[in-house]
């Protein structure tokens, strides 16, 4: 058998992801906060990148013009015979970065400067106050007590393992085992804990933790603690009637027990929660103007670049030694001038393609903007990629994380997509209006008597909405409604 080498030509297509075009998706997707620290980050990196302070004018060409001077310092101070294929690489890398018509659509002009209008910038009044921490509560109450120092290192362990809720974690063999002592002792460390406030803290359990509550509430009524400790499924379930028939106590007397029992806290340690209110900041704002709307994107806080002009002195200076460091410093400046170039250019690419498929939205969603959620379209990412020409792909990009201040309020640009809900008259309605029907007829049900699933399928009909059961059942759990045997109020 015999072997043979041979050779051949073969042509095929492939997607290259340069570096710009890395960074340009990278950007696309970051939040408002995230690109901001991005921003900063990279101000860091790049001393050729600064910013532009309110007071200055707008200087777009300084970029533009500080990178022509660049390559043509360069270009006069490399041998044209030696150099030629070096200088048509580094041309070539300097001035066409890569296509972004191919990649992220024609984005329009390109300046070398980002940033909002010059002018007063909105104030932002969201200062919060700093609430303290549950371990810090719980620490300060301690101090206040009298533990001696061996009680003091258990009771330091018992806070440190409490979960966001209040819940104890570690088990009282592990405390007692890090601590070197018997487990006698922890447990009654634990007991003095469990009288800290808020009432029910550091419970191993539901049972333990809504026991506490009522042993230092004074609850004397020994029905409770029974409900607590043997029938909290049915106490989940609302089966009162079972709780009184297996008790033999009057369902009067179970209701009551049950009350008590409704207004204590299952998660004590919640109100202690280190996680802080954030606020929404709106990447765009949708103005109306007549009967048409505006679109203003918010670059309030952003930072406003532009390439410094005092490395163009630099480069001069360079360019009149012909030494090796000279060198060395003309290709570091370079190096820098076109990292600062591909982030201004993707910044400005980025909001262009906000401000464009924002533009979209609000044309196939007039209506909504108009008239309210009850006339949301149905709508996919395919047709805002299809309107303005670009990927499906980028346009998720866009909507993920990005919110719209609108006249019906502040809502996630993907907030506006969504699945299609047949009508009994041929034609479509948006899965959120159909939410929203659902939410406003368990908001008008009797407490005493609350809808079933097939009962609101029913009256969806009637709105001229086709449903199935299982589809109501999906939507209500995903909008966190319980079903109707868990919504039924006794008293």
């Amino acid at each position: 058998m015999a072997f043979e080498l041979k050779q051949s030509l073969k042509l095929s297509q492939q997607l290259i992801m340069t570096p710009q075009l890395q960074q340009a998706i990278k950007l696309l997707q970051l939040t408002r906060q995230e690109l901001v620290e991005a921003i900063n980050q990279e101000m860091e990196e790049n001393p050729l990148l600064e910013e532009v302070s309110p007071d200055e004018g707008n200087e777009e060409s300084i970029s533009d013009d500080f990178e022509k001077d660049v390559l043509s310092a360069e270009r006069e101070n490399l041998k044209a015979a030696e150099h030629t294929e070096e200088l048509n690489v580094e041309k070539g890398a300097g001035t066409e970065e890569f296509d972004w018509a191919n990649y992220l659509e024609d984005y329009g002009p390109v300046g070398a400067t980002y940033g909002g209008k010059d002018g007063e910038e909105t104030s932002w009044d969201n200062i919060l106050t700093e609430s303290p921490s549950l371990s810090k509560h719980l620490t300060w109450q301690m101090t206040l007590s009298s533990f001696s120092p061996e009680e003091e290192k258990v009771c330091n362990q018992i806070i440190g393992n409490l979960d966001q809720n209040g819940y104890l974690c570690a088990t009282v063999q592990e405390i007692a085992a890090l601590e070197n002592v018997n487990d006698e002792f922890v447990e009654a460390v634990l007991k003095r804990v469990q009288e800290f406030d808020p009432p029910g803290i550091a419970a191993r359990n539901l049972q333990e933790c809504l026991l506490v509550q009522a042993r230092m509430l004074g609850v004397k009524n020994k029905l409770i603690e029974i409900i607590i400790t043997d029938f909290l499924k049915d106490l989940e379930l609302k089966h009162y009637g079972h709780i009184a028939q297996k008790l033999k106590a009057p369902l009067r007397e179970v209701e009551v027990a049950v009350l008590l029992i409704s207004a204590m806290n299952p998660k004590p340690g919640s109100i202690y929660s280190e996680e802080r209110t954030q606020s929404i900041i709106p990447d765009v704002y949708v103005v109306k103007a007549g009967d048409d709307y505006k679109i203003i994107l918010n670059d309030d806080g952003m930072p406003r670049l532009r390439i410094s002009n005092f490395y163009r002195e630099i480069m001069a200076g360079l360019s009149a030694h012909g030494h090796q460091d000279a060198e060395n410093g003309k290709k570091y400046i370079k190096d820098k001038v076109q990292s600062a170039t591909w982030l201004i250019k993707s910044i400005q690419q980025r909001q262009t393609t906000i401000y464009k498929v924002a533009e979209s939205i609000v044309k196939f969603q007039k209506e909504f903007f108009d008239r309210g959620i009850d006339f949301l379209k149905p709508l996919v990412l395919r047709d805002i990629a299809n309107d303005i020409e670009m990927h499906e792909s980028t346009i998720s990009r866009v909507v993920n994380n990005k919110y719209m201040h609108s006249p019906q309020g502040i809502f996630e640009l993907k907030y506006f997509f969504g699945s299609s809900i047949k009508t009994t008259s041929e034609g479509t309605v948006a899965s959120k209006s159909v939410k929203e029907e659902i939410r406003q007829i368990i908001n008008g049900e009797k407490p005493r008597k609350p809808y079933s699933d097939c009962e609101i399928v029913g009256m969806l009909k009637e709105r001229g909405i086709d449903i199935a059961r299982r589809t109501v059942a999906k939507y209500r759990e995903m909008m966190g409604i319980l079903p109707s045997s868990q919504r039924k109020k006794y008293f």
